[in-house]
């Protein structure tokens, strides 16, 4: 580890180099330290994860097309969307919900398809419908084809685990056992077992993540803190293992929520039940684009594409808090759980903007995807990184067809978006070593950094990610290894002429990353990183 006069020393500096950029005409200056020898923790695998609710246009017609259809499938599964899943290593992916699932019967996604009961959407009635929708279909009443096998299988052929969220609003605690039960029993052991057979899993899905509840505050149940405690103690009390490490995930704060926080911990730490809670949920959207001006949930929203300056700024902004609400709540977390048993899980995160670029009609909250978009997930998964030692678990929201989405897929029509990218050039953290940096940069925007990075070491390779939030401003940057020197290095670019660029099924190429070789001098480079752009380096270390 580095010692303490050292790290001063480099904090210092970098503090000299914000005074002395502030002074200079060309504000596109910056400094990164990357302190080899001052490791956080191991990136989880799982920050990188996914969430798929049954909401508007993400299972039908997005993940889900039918065995039977024209379109590629895998069993039902578009392959298109399959595979360029598989490309970039998803880790867990979240289902049902999200708030479908505080309504949801397991019981009826299972059986012969043919026979499974057809349900109300929980979203069926929701006022951001946009015009045009037909809301007959099965975006507003659930054919229950796409449900627990069907969703393993995605998981299994995606090569990522599942991660079920329970439904306590609306079922019991038995319901949720048996739901364990059906996953996870072994062969030939149980009913449900065998009822997992004769749906064409013989063997257990040894499914271990089970968030208990969704939104608890809110569609969950409108709880209390202390009354959720008592639900999430009483659903996770005595459920049956079979030899799987269960990993319960509790329903934690809407944003920056600390009372609702610290009133759960309190509750469940009277009880000495706190190694129950693996997982700690938190859920951040940038949404208000007003610049202050409300709070209105509709009222403050912006378009997608249709943004200005001012607008670009305020939601890149908004989803920069998540660091600060990431220490906040663990520092909250702390008062109860001292040894911090309990990892946060921010499995839903990404920008929300008001209704009317969805790319077709029934895709309920669905929304176009910028480049914008690509530097809100950069800046959030670089805060996930340098938060390795705190955050467990994240799921952007949401896979297709909806909010942030990787991917937009409609009849024969798909393809990636911007943000889809970004998790392909990211994905060379999962699993690798956080390492600490310094950073400085002048701020641009009401407190919003003039760089964002986050690095990693695996072996030999340095991988480090790096966004320029600026608009319209290139930004050069001095990047220092203290503890390394430099073999050879090379880049891709993720950027555009325009932030507002995106991809669409007319346009699918429009926005894509460029390679890029890097010139190097010892254990020191200089980059200049193109304005609303997100960049990779891949260094290896001589």
């Amino acid at each position: 580890m580095m010692n303490s006069s050292r790290r001063e020393f480099l904090r210092t500096a970098a503090a000299g180099m914000a005074c002395a950029t502030a002074l200079r005409p060309a504000a596109s200056e910056g400094l990164i330290e990357v302190l080899i020898d001052e490791p956080i923790a191991m990136i989880a695998p799982e920050i990188y994860g996914h969430f798929v609710e049954n909401l508007g246009g993400v299972v039908y017609d997005g993940i889900w097309v039918g065995e039977e259809s024209k379109i590629p499938n895998i069993g039902g599964l578009r392959k298109a969307l399959v595979e360029s899943l598989r490309r970039i290593s998803p880790p867990v992916i979240r289902w049902p919900g999200g708030c479908f699932a505080d309504s949801y019967d397991w019981r009826d996604g299972i059986g012969p398809r043919d026979k499974r009961p057809k349900r109300t959407n929980f979203w069926a009635g929701a006022a951001e419908w946009p015009k045009g929708a037909r809301r007959a279909g099965p975006q507003s009443y659930d054919p229950n084809q796409f449900g627990t096998i069907e969703f393993a299988r995605f998981c299994k052929v995606t090569g990522a685990q599942p991660y079920f969220a329970a439904n306590i609003r609306g079922s019991s605690a038995q319901d949720f056992d048996r739901w364990v039960e059906y996953c996870n029993s072994p062969t030939g052991t149980t009913t449900l077992a065998d009822q997992r057979a004769a749906d064409g899993e013989r063997e257990a899905l040894n499914v271990r993540y089970w968030g208990v509840g969704n939104e608890a505050w809110g569609c969950g149940g409108s709880f209390t803190p202390e009354d959720y405690a008592a639900e999430f103690l009483r659903y996770t009390s005595w459920v049956p293992g079979y030899n799987v490490p269960l990993a319960f995930v509790g329903s934690g704060p809407n944003a920056n929520d600390l009372d609702w926080t610290r009133r759960f911990f309190a509750k469940v730490g009277q009880k000495g039940e706190l190694g129950r809670v693996w997982g700690w949920s938190m859920h951040h959207y940038a949404w208000n684009a007003s610049g202050g001006r409300t709070t209105d949930w509709a009222a403050g929203k912006g378009d997608a594409l249709r943004f200005d300056t001012a607008q670009y700024y305020e939601i890149l902004r908004e989803a920069n808090l998540m660091d600060s609400f990431i220490a906040g709540h663990w520092s909250a977390m702390g008062e109860m759980d001292r040894q911090h048993h309990t990892k946060l899980v921010v499995d839903e995160w990404g920008g929300w903007y008001a209704p009317g670029t969805e790319p077709f009609a029934e895709a309920l909250l669905g929304q176009q995807s910028t480049m914008r978009d690509a530097v809100l997930a950069g800046l959030t998964l670089d805060t996930f990184n340098r938060n390795a030692d705190k955050v467990g678990m994240a799921a952007v929201a949401q896979l297709v067809n909806c909010l942030q989405s990787l991917f937009f897929a409609h009849e024969d029509k798909f393809c990636v978006t911007p943000t889809y990218h970004v998790f392909d050039m990211y994905k060379a953290h999962q699993g690798a070593q956080s390492l600490r940096t310094l950073v400085s940069a002048p701020a641009i925007y009401k407190g919003l950094p003039g760089i964002s990075c986050s690095a990693s070491l695996r072996e030999k390779v340095l991988t480090m990610t790096v966004t320029n939030p600026s608009m319209d401003q290139v930004r050069e940057v001095e990047i220092g290894l203290q503890g390394a020197s430099v073999a050879s290095a090379k880049a891709v670019i993720l950027a555009a002429a325009d932030a507002h660029a995106h991809n669409s099924f007319e346009t699918p190429h429009a926005v894509e990353p460029g390679a890029d070789q890097v010139q190097v001098s010892g254990a020191r480079l200089t980059r200049r990183f193109p304005p609303a752009s997100v960049t990779k380096l891949e260094i290896a270390l001589a």
